[in-house]
């Protein structure tokens, strides 16, 4: 894992949208990691397994965390920051596909950041690839649609 450290860390840090959160991530997943370690040396792919374990680590925190921010807005007791608002938003895509939802993010990160098939996406994360496929599509039709939505310059909206 410390060989891979940059890349599953760059993982950690698209799938979960913040630094911080990153961190907590690819430190959740070094525990999994190190519990599973057998698993993780006989496996085919040892980097591929620790790929598995962080997205699957960060899918199952962001669900948490939304779990966690449905339950406070339904007390009434607390609106929870969006996460979406640390993302460093040099370019206009990023923080769209921040706001997606967590396993739509992990297949646009996986395809379009890792440059994974949909076949080793959906090793990585445990589904079929018509899963894959899905997932891929709904994003892509999210992000198109809020691109479209979204302003260009000075107010301006695009037509599309």
């Amino acid at each position: 894992m410390a060989a891979q450290w940059d890349a599953l860390y760059r993982l950690a840090r698209l799938l979960a949208g913040a630094d911080t959160t990153a961190d907590d991530v690819l430190q959740a997943a070094l525990l999994r990691a190190v519990r599973s370690h057998r698993a993780v040396l006989a496996a085919d792919a040892p980097v591929a397994y620790l790929r598995r374990i962080v997205t699957t680590t960060a899918v199952d925190e962001a669900a948490r965390a939304a779990r966690r921010r449905r339950e406070q807005r339904a007390d009434g007791t607390d609106h929870a920051h969006d996460p979406t608002l640390d993302v460093d938003s040099r370019g206009e895509l990023w923080p769209l596909v921040a706001a997606l939802p967590p396993r739509q993010r992990a297949v646009v990160v996986l395809r379009f950041y890792e440059d994974l098939s949909e076949r080793e996406i959906a090793a990585v994360l445990g589904c079929r690839p018509g899963t894959v496929k899905s997932q891929g599509a709904a994003a892509m039709a999210k992000l198109r649609q809020a691109l479209a939505a979204a302003p260009v310059g000075k107010g301006e909206s695009r037509d599309r």
